[in-house]
């Protein structure tokens, strides 16, 4: 069987070796005489693929000792709630809207807490990134949530933002769902951070969340006690019943990522699936990326062609060759091609030459 190339924004495309162990694995893990799908959450089996899975995220991003990491439910959408009800402690807390998912987690935010706007791109349609010189941050906030890399806009933080510099010393709260695993993180700027798994980890269903241990203990009140992250934590990510498949297929992601070379590993291949891309959109003087170059994203590659009447039949013709998912999020329109660590460099070379066909035949 030939896999197609998936470009999908998530939930995205998995490795093949990960598939084809999970595969291999479906009856009968290690021995075991179950599917992983079967066992307690509670139980030595699980308890192993566990800790390993953890143990190999945290050597991965070197996410240093003081700092836990949680499996947890609700994806980044949940994490728009449970962020501020665990660590806004009811006060202020200040947003850099960037894109739809930067917007989404500010609305949701103030259900829970005194939220402003301290930056937007919003008035060049989310196609740069404000810099951090001139973010209007308050004084005694709680934190300052940033979503590193839009998924549906394209645009990226190449470095995150040094709030000490910025002479704020509240946490930095970063959304990093859709780029993680693609570059290191430096830990000395971030308070907590969080990712759904859909993107570059492995199934719809969990998401990490990695929380300094100076911010567990103060969940608001309302907080649902399967969300307070403290409660989380001091379970071992069992106090309910976790995602046990989603962390297994996440386990074997990251066992698959050590194997390549590890993270930088990793960027590296962004930074060459990327380029290739974004070239060639650059010179065919038929395709656009909108984006400025300095925040282009090296996961989420939106482009449009110069008529919309073009979009179905460059979509159909894609879906001939085997090139899926690449149609445009609807509130952008255009094409989007997501192109995650597990997308071979095969696969944008696939789609360039298919890009140079089309426009060839069209413009």
């Amino acid at each position: 069987m030939t896999r197609a190339y998936n470009f999908s924004a998530g939930p995205a495309a998995l490795p093949q070796p990960v598939l084809e162990q999970a595969a291999a694995e479906m009856l009968d893990w290690h021995g075991s005489g179950m599917s992983v799908m079967e066992m307690s959450h509670r139980g030595r089996e699980f308890t192993s693929i566990y800790e390993r899975a953890e143990a190999d995220v945290r050597e991965l991003l070197a996410v240093p000792a003081n700092f836990r990491i949680l499996f947890m439910q609700g994806g980044g959408l949940g994490e728009n709630a449970i962020a501020p009800m665990n660590l806004s402690r009811g006060g202020k807390v200040d947003f850099v809207v960037t894109g739809s998912w930067s917007q989404k987690s500010h609305k949701e935010a103030g259900r829970y807490c005194d939220t402003q706007v301290a930056a937007s791109n919003e008035a060049d349609r989310h196609t740069s990134m404000p810099a951090p010189q001139a973010w209007k941050l308050r004084s005694g906030l709680a934190y300052v949530h940033v979503c590193s890399n839009e998924t549906i806009h394209g645009v990226e933080f190449q470095t995150l933002p040094d709030l000490k510099a910025l002479g704020c010393d509240a946490p930095l709260v970063v959304d990093c769902s859709s780029h993680i695993l693609s570059r290191t993180i430096d830990w000395s700027r971030v308070g907590m951070a969080f990712a759904g798994a859909q993107k570059n980890i492995g199934p719809a269903g969990v998401t990490l969340v990695f929380v300094r241990d100076d911010l567990l203990g103060h969940a608001l009140p309302i907080c649902p006690s399967a969300f307070d992250y403290k409660t989380v934590a001091d379970n071992q990510s069992m106090y309910n019943t976790p995602p046990t498949y989603g962390i297994y297929i996440a386990g074997l992601v990251f066992q698959w990522i050590k194997r390549e070379g590890g993270v930088a590993e990793m960027e590296r291949r962004a930074i060459e699936r990327s380029q290739m891309l974004y070239d060639c959109i650059d010179t065919s003087g038929f395709y656009v990326n909108r984006v400025a170059r300095e925040a282009r994203s090296r996961m989420n590659v939106p482009f449009f062609l110069p008529d919309d009447a073009l979009n179905e039949p460059f979509l159909a013709g894609a879906r001939e060759r085997r090139l899926l998912q690449l149609k445009g999020h609807k509130s952008v329109g255009g094409m989007r091609a997501s192109i995650y660590n597990a997308m071979p460099i095969s696969g944008v070379q696939a789609l360039v030459d298919y890009m140079r066909e089309f426009a060839a035949r069209h413009g």
